[in-house]
């Protein structure tokens, strides 16, 4: 399973930003979706995730002003940023977990960078 991730970019506070992800490859099922994301010095963090059955979980810092969503026909996940802060500069990270052949797992972008400047 591929993942590409675009969207990311420089935005100034109060800005928004929409990520998007789509998975690619072989032969899957896709289980759940998320973003993840990870600023310097500090440990990677769920930011949010969404289930196959369109099921939504958030982190705190961001509920209210983010938003995931996804198309089951592009095999693409979206993560709408609204409102951004500083506090928010990070590389973003997509995941999916998915079924490959018989075998679940974790697939992994390459990271997009989300710089909010104040």
């Amino acid at each position: 399973v591929q993942l590409a991730e675009s969207g990311g970019g420089l935005v100034q506070v109060g800005g928004s930003l929409r990520l998007s992800c789509a998975a690619s490859g072989s032969i899957f099922t896709m289980n759940a979706m998320a973003w993840y994301r990870q600023a310097p010095g500090k440990p990677r963090e769920l930011v949010a995730a969404i289930t196959n059955s369109g099921g939504t979980n958030y982190a705190d810092s961001v509920r209210g002003r983010f938003t995931i969503s996804k198309d089951n026909t592009k095999n693409t996940v979206y993560l709408q940023m609204n409102s951004l802060k500083p506090e928010d500069t990070a590389v973003y990270l997509c995941n999916v977990r998915a079924i490959v052949g018989m075998v679940l797992d974790d697939y992994w972008g390459q990271g997009t960078q989300v710089t909010v400047s104040s």
